[in-house]
């Protein structure tokens, strides 16, 4: 039976979004176009200042939470238009950011250096930092572990950040009020730099850079021993499938793509990027037809790809892209790019970029806060 419009309302909310986006960047003056690889510039249909105005629903427009790194601050923008709403200034070089189920308190971890390969003692904490008010809360402590960077929540709500220098998995089960971990876990690498962690919080996945290795940890379990297994040079974005059957790892050092049994570690499928730095992978779940993206710093791309590791489309980006944030609603993704300090916005249905806005900074890990979800 052929599908109409009506039947269909969440795919016209999300164009009546993405048109929203693209008349927000023209009204910017960027001169931003609907761009990716293999096609030259096009029109975008339906983009129109009244699209702007229908976008956030009468409750106003999405706003991005990003880190700026080298501005060692977290800044709020509004996504249609790009304006700085507010900024909470943090210690030098904050990195990661995760936020918990409602969208009201994120965490962002307290590296302490600008890139991994600084050298330095880096920094601990990690602060607390409320969406709603736009202000910093307090900071968990982290004991001695230090150059916290990767971070997760899970379903719970229970906080997990990674401290790259000790190689250990601090687990937080009451973050709102927690003053230091109620778990320490050892994660059996070396310079250990982001983490994954599945929803129900019982599997944590680690990549290592100096050892080469992924590491799958129990966090509630202090029974259970790290399961490594040695992938290639430099592991470090990760993230599970939506299935949470399969772990997928970009090895930096060989240029790949891996696809992982989540419970064995054993590799199932391989991408090459042909040259390439896979910096972060992403899936996009079911608002983008479960795509994985992969930021790629050599190429300044973001390829996506299907589950199985097939190529989908390339998107070329003017600068080189840190981290993503993914909208839970709408097939749209918001990369940072560090070194022009900006944000690009691509439509994963088109598979173009259709807007962007500066954040300055050296943007890194951001969180979307959905107008719709309410601040």
């Amino acid at each position: 039976m052929e599908e109409t419009e009506a039947a269909r309302p969440g795919r016209v909310a999300r164009r009546t979004l993405i048109g929203g986006l693209a008349a927000g960047a023209a009204a910017l003056g960027g001169g931003w176009q609907a761009r990716a690889e293999g096609g030259g510039a096009r029109g975008l249909p339906g983009a129109s200042p009244a699209a702007s105005h229908g976008m956030a629903g009468g409750g106003g427009s999405d706003v991005l939470a990003v880190v700026q790194k080298s501005g060692h601050a977290l800044a709020f923008h509004d996504t249609s238009s790009g304006r700085l709403l507010a900024r909470v200034p943090l210690e030098r070089y904050p990195h990661e950011i995760v936020a918990d189920s409602r969208r009201r308190y994120a965490y962002v971890g307290h590296y302490g250096v600008r890139m991994s390969g600084d050298a330095g003692p880096g920094g601990t904490g990690v602060w607390m930092v409320d969406l709603r008010a736009r202000r910093l809360v307090r900071s968990l402590g982290t004991g001695p572990f230090r150059r916290v960077h990767g971070m997760a929540v899970d379903r719970h709500d229970r906080l997990y950040a990674l401290a790259e220098t000790d190689a250990v998995l601090l687990g937080y089960d009451e973050p709102r009020t927690a003053t230091a971990p109620s778990h320490v876990v050892r994660t059996g690498g070396a310079k250990t730099h982001l983490c994954a962690v599945s929803r129900d919080g019982e599997r944590a996945y680690v990549t290592g850079l100096d050892s080469g290795t992924v590491s799958l940890v129990r966090p509630h379990d202090p029974a259970a021993r790290p399961v490594t297994a040695a992938p290639g040079p430099r592991p470090e974005g990760l993230c599970l499938g939506h299935d949470g059957r399969t772990l997928y790892v970009g090895v930096r050092g060989a240029g790949t793509v891996l696809a992982m049994d989540a419970e064995t570690l054993a590799v199932t499928g391989t991408y090459d990027t042909e040259g390439g730095d896979p910096l972060r992978v992403y899936a996009a779940g079911p608002a983008a037809a479960g795509l994985l993206l992969v930021t790629d710093i050599v190429h300044r791309t973001v390829t996506l790809l299907d589950a199985r590791l097939r190529r989908v489309a390339t998107v070329r980006l003017d600068g080189m892209p840190s981290a993503v944030s993914l909208h839970p609603h709408a097939p749209l993704a918001y990369v940072s790019e560090l070194e022009t300090g900006r944000v690009t916005v691509l439509d994963l249905e088109r598979r173009c970029a259709v807007g962007g806005f500066a954040v300055g900074g050296e943007p890194d890990s951001s969180v979307l806060l959905p107008a719709s979800r309410g601040r």
